[in-house]
């Protein structure tokens, strides 16, 4: 921990309440942010008020057991720093820079400061550039920029950390710069299995990783944010390199920053948030920026308390981001993963400027097709799918298509669904959702289309005859010995498929009828 500079300045323990230490100094009143040192420093405490003219009060950033009144402290003279440069590669650190993989202290480092101002606006590009994440749900209606920030919201077990994982594993491969991954206050299982995962796939030189476990106290939690991003900036600005930026979870932050708040006695504003909570947010996120020299993407978790997407912590979190990519618990239950809500989702790189006339028309006829599925989802309920308009009826079908068209395999996922991993290029997730606007899967069933890459796979799975996948979606609405299939887009009667499909039409009709009647009773 290199943190010492400047004279020394002794100081002694006044009071301690929890992770709250209040300190004596007769000679020199150390600044706001100042690291002070306890008990041979194994004790580290940061500034965070001035009491008087001779106390200070300041949050543990470690445990304080065996700290007592009295007990000497030490001024360090400085900040909370972090170390950077090319020796940080490849290695998992603490809030400290200390190495936390097992392996031998980082040599060839600098130490600088996590608090940091953000760059200035004359130094930030304006350029705007599509980042790909192979991801067709992500690429065709929610597209991340490049140099900007996107945030994952969900409630708790909706898949925000697969998809972050997933999103890690496609990007990290093609991505020339730096990636690093902070963990704020989450499971040491994740990382150390994060840790295993980045290692076998070979990406580990190219990756530094930084953990603040829920176990630890709220300071820690509340400046392991600060430390990546210091990391992040010297590969922006000294080496000139793009950086990718994960962050696993945001919400850790600011809840750190509320238990810091609570301890430190300020009054709580609404559902008992910090009153600094917005000026928190801003000083850590505005500090990701698209610079002159390089740019820093970052991807971030958001936890949503209850689902409730107006929660004060969502809401400050919204304004910061360009692209916003929300998960539905519904959508979960279905069975349709990647679990990300498609109409609620949104992404400011949406328009004809940046991602061209074509894809942009094409994700706005997707949102229109699946909000008239939305609207009609309350008749269906009530009076069927047959009392539907011939138009409204094609509407649904192909909503429901488009629905599992955009679902797909992760990598990060295999070892629980059993099924291959893909990544599908932007190119191939507009043409699928082009040709299934067109009506040109009408006769396949929905389940062809279900957890498929390109969207060619539906005509393979069609002609080896392959029963429905493992996971059906509205498996759980599935009507008993419906004998009359609904009128839907799916192979009637009266209807001739095309040679292609044949060969499925006879194998296992059931499970189609039970399928498509499962979304004609949808509520």
């Amino acid at each position: 921990m290199e943190n010492k500079t400047g004279p020394s300045n002794s100081g002694a323990v006044v009071s301690v309440r929890g992770s709250v230490v209040d300190i004596r100094f007769d000679a020199h009143l150390p600044a706001i942010y100042s690291l002070l040192h306890a008990k041979e420093g194994k004790i580290a405490i940061e500034v965070l008020a001035q009491l008087d003219a001779h106390r200070v009060r300041g949050i543990a950033l470690t445990p304080t057991e065996g700290l007592a009144r009295g007990n000497p402290v030490e001024d360090t003279g400085g900040q909370l720093k972090a170390p950077v440069g090319k020796g940080i590669l490849s290695r998992m650190f603490d809030v400290f820079g200390n190495g936390i993989d097992r392996q031998a202290a980082p040599a060839d480092v600098q130490w600088r400061t996590v608090h940091r101002a953000s760059p200035p606006l004359a130094r930030r590009s304006t350029k705007s550039e599509i980042f790909e994440t192979g991801i067709k749900v992500s690429d065709v209606l929610v597209p991340i920029e490049r140099g900007r920030k996107a945030g994952l919201f969900g409630g708790a077990g909706v898949g925000k950390t697969v998809l972050l994982t997933e999103m890690i594993h496609n990007m990290i491969e093609h991505q020339k710069g730096v990636s690093i991954f902070c963990g704020i206050g989450e499971r040491c299982r994740e990382g150390e299995e994060l840790y295993r995962d980045m290692k076998a796939a070979g990406v580990l030189p190219n990756m530094v990783m930084v953990f603040g476990q829920m176990n630890e106290p709220p300071g820690s939690r509340f400046r392991v944010g600060h430390a990546a991003l210091t990391m992040a900036e010297y590969f922006r600005d000294d080496e000139h390199r793009d950086v990718l930026l994960l962050v696993d979870n945001i919400f850790r932050f600011i809840q750190a920053g509320m238990e810091v708040s609570g301890l430190m006695g300020q009054m709580p504003s609404r559902l008992g948030y910090q009153p600094t909570m917005g000026t928190e947010l801003s000083g850590l996120e505005e500090r990701i920026a698209n610079t002159d020299t390089g740019a820093i993407t970052s991807i971030q978790a958001v936890y949503v308390p209850a689902d409730d997407l107006t929660d004060p912590a969502a809401v400050h979190t919204f304004a910061h981001l360009s692209t916003s990519i929300v998960l539905s618990r519904k959508r979960a239950s279905q069975g349709l993963y990647p679990a990300i809500d498609l109409l609620q989702s949104s992404s400011k790189m949406a328009t004809p400027g940046i991602v061209g006339e074509r894809h942009y028309l094409l994700a706005q006829e997707i949102r229109r097709t699946l909000a008239q599925y939305e609207d009609l989802k309350d008749i269906i309920s009530m009076l069927g799918l047959e009392q539907l308009a011939p138009e409204d009826r094609n509407v649904v079908a192909r909503a429901r298509r488009l629905e599992r068209f955009l679902t797909q395999p992760f990598f990060a996922a295999e070892q629980f669904s059993g099924i291959k991993g893909k990544l599908v290029s932007l190119k191939d997730s507009l043409d699928g959702c082009e040709r299934i606007l067109r009506d040109e899967f009408k006769d396949y069933p929905e389940s062809a289309l279900y957890m498929i890459g390109a969207i060619d796979e539906a005509k393979e799975k069609v002609k080896a005859g392959k029963p429905v996948d493992k996971a059906k979606p509205d498996s759980k609405t599935e009507p008993k010995g419906d004998p009359k299939p609904p009128a839907d887009s799916s192979p009637a009667a009266g209807s001739k498929p095309n040679a292609k499909s044949e060969p499925q039409a006879k194998p296992a009709p059931e499970p189609e009828v039970a399928h498509a009647a499962a979304g004609a009773h949808e509520s």
